[in-house]
């Protein structure tokens, strides 16, 4: 007894009161910042696993062979690796090992009629050549519909490492008519650093729009990251693009975030106007 009245009476003097039964003290310090860590990236989990559910749904929709393609690619896999396991190895072993390796092909090929699925989706549509480019991987600035005309054709101004991008869709000469404007206008602010002119198409001398984004990313570094920022800087000054209400609209769908889509970078995803 006489403990027990020592212990409470000296912690009445240091200030400090002991947990309650049942209660949890919060995380405090590293191991605080640990758990904010797992969450976030169980969190990141969840959200990549939606998007691929997503956007294999919505590929269903347009591509009803995609289901039959998958398990046809995963069984032929299998197959083609345990058979030879039947005669030389342990089939046990390299059952595992067949698994994954079909579960990888049959999302390869998920990835690739996805990607096919989503442009042709889009493809026609005011605004498509700017939903490619939004969702090209890397530092990109876009800005969609700086320059157009009320029949819906548009250009669209990219900065990044290459240099400045004057993207034009719709009629072409029409199109060809906008980029000498903006390119003039663009010339102003870009000193010596390089702009393209690219008109999406199917004619001779255009980019298709499932090409634009491997097109875009095989173009030559021709600036530094810091050169990238200080014309970012002189954009802000030489406006263009205008309000939200003069953008031309942005068709919403899976997107393919640079050419190849593949489910290994999870490049389904969502994208809004």
């Amino acid at each position: 007894m006489a403990k027990t009245i020592s212990t409470d009476s000296s912690t009445r003097r240091s200030g400090s009161t002991p947990p309650r039964p049942g209660k949890v003290a919060p995380l405090t310090g590293r191991a605080a910042k640990r758990e904010a860590r797992k969450a976030k990236k169980a969190a990141k989990g969840q959200g990549k696993i939606k998007t691929i559910i997503q956007g294999y749904k919505m590929t269903k929709e347009r591509d009803r062979k995609l289901p039959w393609v998958m398990l046809l690619a995963f069984v032929l896999t299998v197959t083609v690796v345990l058979v030879p396991s039947i005669l030389f190895l342990n089939v046990w072993v390299m059952l595992p090992f067949a698994i994954m390796l079909g579960v990888l092909v049959a999302l390869i090929l998920f990835g690739r009629r996805a990607q096919k699925a989503a442009f042709g989706q889009v493809e026609g549509q005011p605004g498509a050549a700017a939903w490619v480019l939004e969702g090209m991987r890397g530092q990109w600035e876009v800005e969609a519909g700086v320059a157009g005309t009320t029949s819906m054709d548009a250009v669209h101004r990219v900065l990044g490492r290459p240099g400045f991008l004057l993207v034009g869709e719709g009629v072409p000469h029409r199109v060809k008519s906008l980029l000498a404007q903006e390119k003039k206008k663009l010339a102003r602010v870009a000193g010596e650093v390089p702009i393209y002119d690219i008109v999406v198409g199917d004619s001779e001398g255009q980019v298709p729009l499932n090409k634009l984004s491997t097109h875009v990313m095989k173009l030559p570094r021709n600036i530094t990251a810091a050169e990238v920022n200080t014309m970012k800087r002189k954009l802000s000054a030489l406006g263009g693009g205008g309000s939200s209400k003069n953008r031309m609209p942005i068709p919403q769908g899976p997107l393919p975030k640079g050419a190849a889509m593949t489910v290994s970078q999870r490049a389904i995803r969502r994208r809004g106007g």
